[in-house]
């Protein structure tokens, strides 16, 4: 199913996005749809992609092979066709790739063969946000083909380009009318982003960000400055921060804060395996962590009390005139045989709980609604 024969909302009315965690579509994930990437891999403990869909299938039963570029998505492609959002917006954390030159010693590589792309498509994905620690697992050239593919299949990226000016180029989206979504992405030192891994005036890479400070947040407040026109809606995508642990740093607040403060709409905050609070300031939205959406995590034990099974897909409303948040809804997910599952109600309890709990200290509440929903209230 390809759900990009959508209509985009009209001047003047409120912006529905959705946004989510990281979507990790390598290793065991390429391993089971139609043209998997040759298996071996440069882990310490795991060999072969293919032992991934071996511990899915202990924890949650068969998958049959190969499956269908849709399947992955599950339940929440009848989700993204009910709520129909203006702009589809998700951290793509894996090479797109032929290449076999991983990257010697960072341990972890993760690869997607270029064509298992179309299960992109399946889900009218319109951006893919590319500053993280994983879009360069296969060196350099596994990074532009990441690029060309991408492109050649009409998806809109952030974070990473042939150099510098491409990778701190935003993702322009038209919105109908003269209305545009401008995403723009970054990464942080935090997140695992080697330094080595920056663009350069002159050789490809990432929008690796050197610090958090108030001169870094000032460079990107110039930033938006010369390109935000009237009505346009700036997205802030950033991969920063630890994969566990619900405690947002002091430094992730003042900065997230300080883009607010210059000119961005909405902060769209992921690394962490699990969701962070929600904060609402001067009434625009930051997600200090999505969590994962998709993975091949199932089977790995450990950190089990932070539910990272668990993902949720956020659905924003934004006021394309201020850029203020009038809504938020959230519908919880589970993934679960290499694909997402809407959750019963005692797992949904569980989110509402946490991210009340961890959010509150912020000024925002969680409820959950009567169709299974995490709503977002705030003063």
């Amino acid at each position: 199913m390809d759900l990009r024969g959508r209509s985009h909302s009209l001047p003047g009315e409120l912006l529905t996005l959705f946004v989510c965690g990281d979507v990790m579509t390598g290793r065991g994930i390429d391993q089971v749809l139609p043209h998997p990437s040759e298996p071996t891999l440069y882990e310490p403990y795991v060999r072969d992609a293919r032992s991934y869909i071996t511990m899915a299938e202990e924890t949650n039963g068969p998958i049959q092979r190969p499956v269908a570029f849709s399947s992955i998505w599950g339940d929440a492609l009848s989700e993204l066709e009910r709520v129909a959002p203006a702009a589809r917006i998700i951290n793509l954390e894996t090479s797109v790739t032929r290449s076999d030159t991983y990257w010697e010693g960072k341990g972890i590589n993760y690869r997607m063969h270029p064509e298992n792309t179309p299960c992109l498509a399946a889900a009218g994905i319109d951006v893919c946000v590319l500053a993280n620690n994983h879009v360069l697992d296969f060196g350099t050239a596994g990074l532009l083909e990441t690029l060309t593919t991408l492109e050649q299949a009409g998806l809109k990226i952030a974070g990473a380009g042939k150099n510098l000016s491409e990778a701190r180029a935003p993702a322009v989206l038209p919105l109908g009318g003269d209305r545009r979504l401008l995403v723009l992405a970054f990464g942080t030192e935090s997140s695992g982003i080697p330094a080595s891994w920056a663009a350069t005036g002159d050789s490809p890479g990432v929008d690796r960000l050197a610090d958090l400070s108030k001169a870094t947040a000032l460079e990107i407040e110039d930033r938006v400055r010369r390109v935000k026109r009237t009505g346009d809606v700036v997205v802030a995508s950033i991969h920063w921060g630890s994969n566990w642990g619900y405690d947002v740093p002091e430094e992730h607040v003042r900065f997230a804060r300080a883009l607010i403060e210059g000119g961005i709409d909405l902060v769209h905050g992921h690394s962490s395996h699990h969701v962070r609070p929600i904060e609402v300031y001067r009434n625009k939205l930051i997600l200090y962590g999505c969590g994962d959406f998709l993975n091949d995590y199932e089977g790995i034990a450990g950190h089990v009390s932070f539910r990272g099974d668990l993902a949720l897909m956020y659905f924003p409303v934004v006021n394309p005139r201020t850029g203020e948040l009038a809504s938020l809804r959230m519908t919880p997910m589970q993934i679960r045989g290499f694909s997402l599952h809407r959750v019963g109600r005692s797992a949904a309890l569980w989110l509402r709980d946490t991210l009340h709990r961890i959010s509150r200290g912020f000024g925002a509440q969680v409820d959950l609604d009567e169709g299974g929903d995490l709503v977002l209230r705030w003063r």
